[in-house]
């Protein structure tokens, strides 16, 4: 039984400690230039659907919910967001040459099609990110236009 005790008081002492470790913030106070709204012309009810299901992960503003707070799920937010903004990132879509803008649209509309994006994982905590059948087909729509568009 002592050494039960001496477990939970290390547990509680990790958990407490855990909390001090320091993290990065996902925002920022203005839209960059580099922005793909800026590089093509987005509609407006993509764009809603980009930013309320794609930019908390793929852009360099993330809402962060209040669970942030507690570690370690800020840990494992913070890794995905990383990990979201290395294979696609919004606000820096201007800064890819031509073709990676075409390979990255192409990958939207191939990742919209086949429900890998929004992760899974995500959609358990922001169900309103699931992506409708009408809201795939308007990303598939407007993603397949461009890519015409840029033949």
């Amino acid at each position: 039984m002592k050494w039960l005790k001496r477990i939970a008081i290390l547990l509680v002492v990790i958990l407490v400690g855990v909390q001090f470790i320091p993290t990065d913030i996902n925002q920022q106070d203005y839209i960059p230039k580099a922005d793909i709204r800026y590089i093509y012309d987005v509609p407006g009810n993509v764009m809603n659907i980009l930013q309320t299901s794609c930019y908390d992960c793929h852009s360099n503003n993330t809402n962060y919910p209040w669970y942030s707070n507690v570690q370690p799920m800020r840990l494992l937010m913070d890794g995905h967001i990383r990990e979201g903004k290395e294979e696609l990132n919004f606000n820096e879509f201007g800064n890819y040459s031509q073709r990676k803008q075409k390979n990255k649209l192409d990958r939207i509309s191939k990742q919209v099609k086949a429900d890998e994006m929004p992760l899974p994982s995500y959609l358990l905590m922001h169900s309103n990110a699931k992506l409708s059948d009408d809201d795939k087909q308007k990303i598939i729509n407007w993603v397949e236009t461009r890519l015409k568009q840029n033949e």
